[in-house]
């Protein structure tokens, strides 16, 4: 059995509610939320891969508004004792998930600032969410393997928040475009 996991409800309202091989979870919105959800389902039950589905910001103007793989992630919010932004006290600065795809800034804020973007590229990434760091670490904790495919939304400019609201039901259908294919649903 397989975990298909997203922030919100609204990043999955183009999926059917029950699909084959696949329970679902909804953690809600930010890093604790994810992170304590993704810890209770895993905790309860075992999956071979969780697939992690949703909405993120393009920090990086060469990235289309398109379905993307993330290939690794990190943190955008914090900083070690030196001050060095990206680097956590004791989390790993930077999770690899694959090969090939973008790297994902998380931080639990909604970025909708020309100046954070150019912040947060300056990072290594391409795209940035409010999760996708809190989920990689917990699925690596529990030693499950990890996807996570995100649909850019907006590109994390002034206006971004009311951009969303009018285009995730866009994305979610992209996404479950991009899900049905490559499970072959």
């Amino acid at each position: 059995m397989r975990l298909l996991v997203a922030a919100l409800d609204a990043e999955l309202v183009a999926f059917p509610a029950q699909i084959d091989g696949f329970d679902r979870l909804v953690t809600g919105p930010g890093k604790l939320p994810a992170a304590v959800g993704l810890t209770r389902v895993l905790a309860a039950r075992s999956y071979t891969e969780i697939v992690v589905v949703g909405t993120a910001g393009a920090v990086d103007p060469a990235v289309e508004a398109d379905v993307h793989e993330i290939g690794a992630v990190l943190q955008h919010d914090v900083s070690d004792l030196d001050g060095v932004v990206g680097q956590h006290v004791s989390l790993p600065a930077r999770i690899a998930l694959a090969d090939e795809g973008h790297t994902i800034a998380t931080g639990d804020i909604f970025v909708d600032d020309a100046d954070a973007v150019v912040r947060i590229n300056a990072l290594g990434a391409a795209l940035v969410d409010m999760e996708s760091y809190a989920y990689a670490y917990v699925a690596g904790e529990f030693g499950v393997p990890l996807r996570i495919i995100k649909a850019v939304s907006d590109r994390a400019q002034d206006g971004a928040s009311q951009l969303w609201d009018e285009v995730v039901a866009t994305c979610s259908a992209a996404l479950w475009s991009r899900f049905r294919a490559d499970y072959a649903l």
